[in-house]
């Protein structure tokens, strides 16, 4: 019987917090309908079928790259780690691992990467959908220490409201100071310091 990875992240173009990488193998005896994108699918519809999958799934697997690893490897580096991370963190190893976008992680099966691949193949979906639920959750949660940054609706994606919010407050503890609109903003907020001490 051939075993089958899907593998997809969640979290790289994120302008906060850590990389959630999923690594999961469908049954294919107990198909689940409605697999897809988690970006293509409605918050409540991603709770429900991210329950169905650990039901249902042969395994599954959810891992993490760290904020501190993000910000010294760099994104790229850190989102193959946690890929890796989950691959590995698999209870039954697969024959083949598939995983979302243009690159593959040093893992020790055969592996292939698929642009687009949370749409095209069943399982990376179903890995996209378990990452994006477990760093959602865990972003609702920074919104309840973070609450000015409306965390738990841009779940760390700069959108409008929220570089409002890093104008204004600055960054938090959870913020990644190496993306370049945040390193930008430091760089101001350090050059006006200088300004009013030097």
């Amino acid at each position: 019987m051939v075993l089958i990875s899907g593998v997809d992240e969640v979290g790289r173009g994120s302008g906060a917090a850590e990389i959630y990488a999923c690594a999961c193998i469908l049954n294919q005896q107990r198909p689940i309908e409605g697999l897809k994108d988690s970006k293509k699918l409605s918050r409540n519809r991603r709770e429900i079928l991210a329950e169905e999958i650990k039901k249902y799934a042969v395994c599954w697997s959810i891992a993490q790259a760290s904020l501190e690893e993000i910000e010294q490897l760099n994104v790229h580096y850190a989102t193959l780690l946690a890929m890796k991370r989950a691959v590995e963190g698999l209870k039954t190893k697969p024959n083949k691992v598939f995983i979302d976008g243009l690159y593959v992680p040093e893992i020790k099966i055969p592996a292939k990467a698929i642009v687009k691949g949370d749409d095209k193949i069943q399982a990376i979906s179903a890995a996209s959908i378990l990452a994006k639920v477990a760093r959602d959750n865990m972003m609702l949660e920074y919104h309840q220490l973070y609450p000015q940054y409306g965390f738990d609706q841009n779940m760390g994606y700069l959108t409008k409201q929220h570089l409002e919010a890093l104008h204004k407050y600055g960054p938090c503890p959870i913020h990644r100071k190496t993306y370049g609109p945040i390193r930008e903003l430091l760089e101001i907020e350090n050059y006006k310091q200088l300004k009013i001490f030097g």
